[in-house]
């Protein structure tokens, strides 16, 4: 039986591309591992979803000065020495990964090994820790055909993004009784998303928002670990975070108001949801979301609105024009020749 280690982490975003890959990973008769961080969500994830799991020491890598750059190079050895020790035990015929800063430690060890290793891209532009892990890789996966040129030609494969199948046939009668919503009321339900994180600034503005948007929507609100605010309204309903019902809350959604990160565009894509974008700003990361959201809206698919621009009132006017001009954002989507990533990684992985 072939051997593959999955390795990601950091944010949601980072793990559930492994999980829409398991079913096929394992129709080819694989068996699957996981290496993760100690802490991190892709532990509980993976976990979840039947992996056997090993955890290393993982530093963080930042591009501003830190006394922590220093001590985190400690757990990076540290990642490496146990990487070492878990790729020798399992001997895979291949690691996969997905990014964040524990799969810099993992990449290293299997080249050391001499073990073949495949990256995936989620975003427009390289992360940092794919870009440190480029010279390990044989083979770097991407989702958008803009990313192709930040990547060595022999390297790069446009396969798109994997999307778990499960998020397409979701209920909408099941969302709507996972809410608490009578399927009689008229107001149509905006779903809104901040990550698997949340997002504070997009919380604060749409609580303080919900008296008046009450009045049009109904409201789901995934507001992230430890951020809820505990005023339930008739027709708004808060979650930290779900994983199982998700494909019903989308089911039930006429319009999604969403970060944009790329695992989350594309699977607003795949469903043909109107989507409303608040990506997060450059003061607060290195811009990838902003041009993940630009690359969108070129092609008709996304409505943005700039952090910086938000605030309740205006984002009460994007929301309306959104819905407004639904039909049109879904005419686009609609018209998009659909990638199936999960047969494009597929044919990737099956090369080694």
């Amino acid at each position: 039986m072939k051997k593959i280690i999955l390795t990601g982490g950091g944010t949601a975003g980072h793990v559930t591309p492994h999980l829409a890959l398991l079913p096929a990973l394992r129709n080819e008769g694989f068996e699957v591992f996981y290496i993760g961080s100690r802490t991190g969500i892709e532990r509980d994830l993976a976990q979840k979803a039947g992996l056997t799991y090993y955890p290393i020491a993982s530093g963080k890598l930042r591009r501003y000065l830190d006394i922590k750059n220093v001590t985190d190079m400690f757990r990076v050895v540290k990642g490496l020495a146990e990487s070492l020790g878990i790729l020798r035990r399992v001997k895979p015929d291949l690691v996969f990964s997905k990014g964040g800063f524990v799969t810099v430690p993992v990449l290293m060890a299997a080249r050391m090994l001499r073990i073949p290793t495949v990256t995936h891209e989620s975003d427009l532009t390289p992360g940092l820790a794919n870009r440190l892990a480029a010279p390990f890789a044989k083979k770097i996966c991407v989702s958008f055909p803009e990313t192709l040129a930040y990547v060595s030609d022999k390297k790069g494969v446009l396969t798109g993004l994997p999307i778990r199948p499960e998020l397409l046939n979701g209920s909408r009668i099941q969302g709507l009784n996972k809410c608490g919503f009578d399927k009689n009321d008229s107001r149509p339900v905006l779903l809104v998303t901040g990550g698997s994180q949340g997002a504070a600034v997009i919380n604060a503005n749409v609580r303080e928002a919900l008296p008046q948007m009450l009045r049009r929507y109904r409201v789901i609100h995934l507001c992230g670990k430890g951020n809820l605010s505990n005023k339930p309204s008739n027709g708004y309903i808060e979650f930290e975070y779900i994983q199982d019902d998700l494909a019903d809350l989308y089911a039930a959604a006429d319009i999604v108001l969403s970060r944009a990160g790329a695992g989350t565009l594309f699977e607003l894509l795949a469903m043909k949801k109107p989507h409303l974008l608040i990506p997060l700003s450059k003061g607060a990361s290195r811009g990838d979301q902003i041009l993940n959201a630009e690359s969108f809206a070129k092609q008709g698919f996304s409505a943005i609105l700039p952090e910086e621009e938000m605030t309740p009132e205006r984002l009460l006017t994007e929301t309306d024009a959104l819905y407004k001009n639904r039909q049109t954002y879904i005419q686009s989507m609609s018209a998009h020749e659909s990638v199936n990533g999960i047969d494009r990684v597929m044919e990737v992985i099956m090369r080694f």
